[in-house]
């Protein structure tokens, strides 16, 4: 059987200089990292936290949860005259 892959879509905001992560498969999800890997390692406690809370867990108390993580930065780049 596979398991339910949650997604998770992080966004950069220029402005503050963070990852956002926001997802509509874990309700409540909302937490930010100034770098991918350190919004990775919250995710991976957060995640877990989440499901439960929101009982989308199923009955059986599973013993791994999947996330995926799509990220989106743009960049503006100046060029030389």
């Amino acid at each position: 059987m596979l398991a339910v892959v949650y997604h998770i879509q992080a966004d950069w905001d220029p402005e503050v200089g963070v990852w956002v992560a926001t997802s509509d498969d874990v309700p409540g999800l909302a937490t930010e990292a100034e770098t991918i890997e350190a919004l990775t390692e919250k995710l991976r406690a957060i995640v877990p936290e989440l499901l439960e809370a929101n009982h989308l867990l199923p009955g059986d108390r599973p013993k791994e949860v999947a996330f995926e993580l799509t990220g989106h930065r743009q960049e503006l780049v100046h060029l030389a005259c």
